[in-house]
């Protein structure tokens, strides 16, 4: 069945009536701001190969590894460069806020300049970036590299997923932003594993620095590769940078997150509160901006019309319950595993394979899975999810501290067996209907939300943790940590059932 996107550009929309475009018809006088007939049809996109897919994923993976593979070395760098726990947070923080604030700025620089440019420069700053954090002489020089490897990965990241929905149609983009969603929740758990192994590994004396130096050469590679086997694509149509929504979604985000990330360990001084007073007005004055602007026939940085899209809208909705857990989850387990059990940096990382082999297992039986049971995928592995919380909520608390990697393995594979039918099934859905010409804002959107929600999980469920290790104990913080996280699973449970029944 041909879709409606694929027959609007076919036809001619001029006066009362529509002919095929094979009828010669009048054109509108072309000018500087309409370069070409708006009912002209834009020129095919170069299909993306097997190879482009692959590069374009590697390059997508670096961001989300990074995100994680810090949390095993904190302790390394605070005994290294005396941090301290406030200086550690903003090491984390940093990264994040700066990438979550910039992340639909770059899908739309790479519907305006081309994607594959602008992933060509993303990569190469990246890079640059992540030497920077492995060669830095202080606590506070770290900080700063890493906001800038934040902001290199916002200007990465959308143009992947971009391209995927520019450069594929039909079965194989439904395929491709699979395997999109499988590396992004197999990359996430991969990075605590392999920021163990590299610290442990302790490769020429480089300790922690290794976590951020490995990304030198592979990104190097990914360059390679991307300058010979991604496509460019673009939208035929870019829009103006919306300057206003710009900053009011920068303003809305850093109030929220940074108070949250930074406010437990400076003592939740005034000026987190003053922060989080501004917020919610930041917030509201951006949704009003943007609806302003596209009622006035301007191009706003997040059209509201593409959040009234049905899977766009459900399926955010979903993701930030889902990603907000999984984050909080991620960086709780590690430092619990670490300062509670002492594991060793090797030790926490084998701890989480399991959870990381499972996700992996079921990321690639999801799409078989969601093309015969629909969302009823999505809702099955949040249930899972859960079983395998309770799981290692009791292994934690009835085998404290007598515990080892494999009498955590059970709780954390069925974990991750079920967040693998989550992960990848949602990012799929919200970009299932997005129009190719809105791809790199669409793919913004939806990383701004994941990102956002990853910090804001590791800032509640971390702040509440790490508080209530003071008063009752890593062990019992630790579970009630993975019991406010099942509160977010049951959020997740009620929304997958407001997703389309059917998934393209």
């Amino acid at each position: 069945m041909t879709s409606r996107a694929q027959v609007l550009p076919r036809v001619t929309r001029i006066g009362a009536s529509a002919r095929p475009a094979s009828v010669p018809t009048p054109t509108a006088p072309r000018t500087e701001r309409t370069p070409r007939s708006p009912q002209s049809p834009a020129p095919a996109a170069p299909g993306l190969s097997a190879l482009g897919l692959l590069t374009v994923l590697l390059g997508a993976a670096l961001p989300m590894v990074d995100f994680f593979i810090v949390n095993v070395a904190l302790p390394t760098i605070d005994r290294d460069l005396n941090a301290g726990p406030a200086v550690l947070e903003m090491v984390v923080a940093g990264y994040g806020v700066a990438y979550a604030v910039l992340l639909v700025l770059g899908g739309r620089l790479g519907d305006m300049f081309g994607r594959r440019n602008l992933f060509l420069w993303g990569l190469a700053l990246f890079a640059v970036t992540s030497l920077a954090c492995g060669v830095a002489p202080t606590a506070w020089t770290l900080v700063a590299a890493r906001v800038a490897q934040g902001a290199a990965s916002a200007l990465l990241l959308p143009q992947a997923l971009a391209t995927i929905q520019s450069a594929t149609s039909g079965s194989s983009r439904g395929k491709a932003l699979s395997y999109y969603g499988a590396t992004a929740g197999v990359a996430s758990v991969v990075g605590q594993v392999l920021g163990g192994v590299l610290v442990s590994a302790d490769i020429a004396g480089s300790g922690w620095r290794a976590i951020f130096l490995v990304n030198v050469p592979v990104a190097a590679v990914a360059l390679v590769l991307a300058l010979k086997s991604v496509p460019e694509t673009r939208s035929p149509h870019p829009a103006r940078i919306d300057k206003p929504g710009t900053v009011l979604l920068a303003v809305a985000l850093i109030t929220l997150l940074l108070p949250l990330t930074e406010g437990r360990a400076a003592g939740w001084p005034l000026w987190s509160w003053v922060l989080l007073g501004v917020f919610p007005f930041a917030a509201a004055a951006f949704v009003a901006v943007e609806r302003r602007g596209e009622r006035t026939g301007q191009t706003p940085l997040l059209p509201p019309s593409l959040v009234r899209i049905s899977s766009v809208r459900s399926g955010l909705l979903l993701a930030v319950p889902f990603f907000l857990g999984f984050g909080g989850f991620m960086f709780v387990v590690a430092v619990a595993l670490q300062d509670g059990l002492h594991f060793g940096a090797l030790k926490a990382g084998a701890a989480i394979a399991p959870l990381c082999a499972a996700f992996f297992v079921s990321s690639l039986l999801g799409p078989r899975a969601v093309g015969r049971f629909g969302r009823t995928t999505v809702t099955a592995g949040a249930l899972i999810q859960a079983a395998g919380l309770l799981v290692l909520a009791g292994t934690f608390f009835w085998g404290w501290p007598h515990l080892g990697v494999w009498s955590l393995a059970p709780g954390m594979i069925v974990t991750g067996f079920g967040q693998g039918f989550v992960a990848p099934v949602v990012i799929r859905i919200v970009l299932s209907e997005v129009p190719a010409p809105q791809a790199g804002v669409g793919g913004g959107a939806l990383a701004t939300t994941q990102q956002s929600s990853l910090a804001l999980g590791v800032a509640t469920l971390g702040t509440l943790f790490l508080t209530l290790t003071t008063s009752v104990g890593v062990r019992d913080a630790l579970v009630w940590a993975l019991a406010a996280q099942l509160v977010a699973v049951a959020v997740t449970v009620a929304l997958s059932l407001r997703l389309p029944r059917r998934v393209l």
